[in-house]
């Protein structure tokens, strides 16, 4: 390094702060080493997507995972501060559910007044300054959420969470939180002085949790659109004086169009008149990025703007960390952004032979405020509750019938048939949907469930059922089953008879959506068309990709009425199954599915997880189709019932590549 340029940046760290003196020198970010005397550096970091991921530690498959964890994204706080003229972090959401960590203290050891959770207490380590509600806070309800943020030492703020019905105004709402906070800070300029700046900070959650959560949320709150409630408040916040205003948004990036109650609604929040940046999350991606967000009109993937503003999101459970970067310029007594930087910095890569290497340690602070937590949630997850007479593993849940998925299917069935045969369903058939939900995609090529023949452990149910819903019956007829079914079909892409390795599977399509309904069988003809689009809609009235669909080994009787039993995601409408919806709801449980599970296993003693083969792809015959799952399913890939699977060599980002032949 030139004298000159040690000298300048030397002088510069003393100007900053004074950072304190290491063996290597930090890098300046450009914005803090070319600021002016009436300029100043702010960057924002943020983490999003936790889901209670404090240690870098996988429970399900109870070994350490160098991809994940806060106290990894921590220990490049300090670092990450450094390099910049001033800094912030703010938490974008959905820290308090997601594993055996949040359920352990949730349903075992629970939350007193005055107790704090680990989460909360990991975070407070960081000195956030801000926070926002993800969708999967309402999961254990709303006294439980506010126990655990009663320990918070940072404010949350969320714009569209009303107590009771929605105002004709949506500034006369009576929210849960604060919509926005204004925070007043000193910051140091180019020349070293110091003046203050007000950073405001507004929040917002999807407005689907009150389908997702309606058991807890219903009676007691009610969410307004995302943008509506933005137009509401950013001009209040700038009547208050903030210098700049920073969406919190707890909602992805979707440029189909904005519609009414959005999801996803963070590229259209961006193109409101006042908000000069956006942080993102919920969808578990990374911006700016190589892929994600290719092609989106309003959203630059390479300069990490939305509508031309600067946007972050920081992937999930710990695996990256946010920056935004602004440099500022001091106009009159206010300040105004005149740059911008966007920036998603991993905690890990990928070597040449395609392992995981850390490219951070744990932040020992950060492992210390959870570390008994940690401990006890080892102690629960290893409990054995039985024993399986074969594998239950999720490599090819998608592609054919899959012993993960059976075994969830059998449980609900036991289940409802019991809670059912004292009342006035007790005579109707029962069917029973499940989904798989760990199957690769977006959690990478080790996330996949994987049980070996032997004792099962509540980590292992944990493992076959993420998330903790409740179970729920719906009424319906044999045509809305096969319409499920047509939905559900969506996983595919289509593909032609005679065709050579084409794409299987739809990447766009939650695999928490593909529902296999067990009590009938059928085929699915990939050479048709789907028949709904994502939001249920009739496209194609003429495809019919469910053929042969039948019960009791008869053709299914459209007008059939049939029980079928989900969660209360599903039964409640999410997904945008047709015509599956609150109406439709006849039993409502007070279990979680993977209580459910539990029992099951627990009055079983051994279980047999094996397929039953219920359902498979039509023959069309001279055609392959290809599709990535993890490398471990090789070694399963010739017991499939029903589906004639090859390995295809290797895929993307550590995936495996096989072909169907069909």
């Amino acid at each position: 390094m030139p004298s000159s340029t040690l000298s300048f940046q030397l002088s510069r760290r003393s100007v900053l702060g004074g950072i304190a003196a290491s063996s290597a020198l930090v890098a300046l970010h450009p914005f803090a080493a070319r600021a002016q005397a009436n300029q100043a550096h702010l960057r924002i970091m943020e983490t999003t997507d936790i889901h209670v991921h404090v240690f870098p530690y996988d429970y399900y498959a109870d070994k350490p995972n160098d991809t994940l964890g806060l106290a990894r994204t921590a220990s490049i706080v300090d670092a990450i501060r450094a390099e910049a003229g001033n800094s912030m972090l703010i938490d974008n959401g959905d820290f308090l559910q997601g594993n055996p960590l949040g359920d352990y203290i949730a349903y075992e050891r629970g939350m007193k007044e005055g107790d704090k959770h680990p989460v909360i207490s990991a975070m407070n380590v960081l000195g956030y300054d801000v926070g926002t509600l993800g969708n999967h806070e309402f999961n254990y309800g709303l006294d439980f959420l506010n126990k655990v943020l009663a320990g918070s030492g940072f404010p949350y703020v969320c714009a569209n969470l009303t107590k009771g019905m929605l105002a004709s105004d949506a500034k006369k709402d009576e929210l849960f939180f604060k919509p926005y906070v204004i925070l007043e800070k000193q910051i140091r300029d180019g020349s070293g002085a110091t003046s203050p700046i007000k950073v405001g900070f507004i929040g917002f959650v999807p407005p689907q949790i009150m389908v997702w959560d309606a058991k807890n949320l219903e009676g007691k709150a009610q969410t307004r659109d995302i943008v509506d409630a933005a137009k509401a408040w950013v001009p209040q916040m700038k009547e208050e004086g903030a210098d700049i205003v920073i969406a919190l948004s707890h909602s992805g990036i979707d440029g189909s169009g904005q519609s009414e109650r959005m999801e996803n609604a963070s590229l259209y929040l961006a193109g409101i008149e006042g908000i000069d940046a956006i942080f993102t999350g919920h969808q578990h991606l990374v911006f700016p990025g190589p892929k994600d967000f290719d092609g989106i009109a309003g959203a630059d993937a390479k300069k990490g703007t939305l509508m031309g503003k600067p946007a972050v999101m920081a992937g999930f459970w710990g695996s990256h960390m946010g920056l935004i970067d602004l440099l500022l310029e001091k106009d009159g007594n206010s300040w105004k952004i005149i740059s911008s930087t966007s920036e998603a910095r991993p905690i890990y890569h990928r070597d040449e032979n395609r392992k995981v290497v850390a490219d951070v340690k744990d932040k020992p602070e950060v492992l210390a405020a959870a570390k008994a937590e940690h401990e006890a949630t080892l102690a629960y997850v290893r409990r054995p509750v039985g024993k399986t007479s074969a594998p239950l593993y999720s490599y090819f849940a998608l592609v054919a019938d899959d012993p993960s998925v059976q075994i969830v299917s059998n449980a609900q069935s036991w289940y409802i048939k019991q809670m059912l045969k004292d009342g006035q369903y007790k005579d109707y058939p029962v069917l029973s949907a499940a989904a798989p939900f760990k199957a690769g995609g977006r959690g990478g090529a080790e996330y996949y469930t994987d049980v070996p023949t032997g004792d099962i452990a509540i980590k292992n149910v944990a493992d076959l059922y993420l998330y903790p819903n409740t179970v729920q019956a719906v009424l319906i007829t044999g045509a809305q089953v096969k319409n499920w079914l047509e939905m559900s079909a969506g996983m595919f892409n289509q593909v032609k008879a005679g065709a050579k390795d084409a794409a299987l599977l739809n990447d766009g399509f939650p695999s928490y959506n593909y529902d296999v309904i067990d009590g009938v069988t059928y085929q699915i003809d990939l050479s048709q068309q789907v028949r709904f689009d994502k939001d249920g809609k009739l496209i194609n009235e003429d495809a019919h990709r469910i053929t042969d669909l039948k019960f009791d080994g008869k053709p299914i009787d459209p007008l059939k009425k049939f029980v079928v039993v989900t969660n209360n995601y599903r039964a409640g409408g999410g997904g945008k199954f047709p015509e599956i919806a609150g109406d439709k709801v006849i039993f409502v449980a007070p279990d979680t599915n993977r209580d459910v599970i539990v029992r099951y296993i627990v009055e079983q003693g051994t279980i047999n997880p094996t397929a039953d083969g219920n359902w498979s792809f039509k023959p069309l015959p001279g055609t392959t189709a290809v599709f990535e799952s993890g490398p471990k399913g090789r070694h399963f890939a010739g017991e499939i019932k029903g589906a004639k699977i090859e390995d295809a060599g290797d895929g993307e980002n550590g995936f495996a590549k096989f072909r169907l032949v069909l």
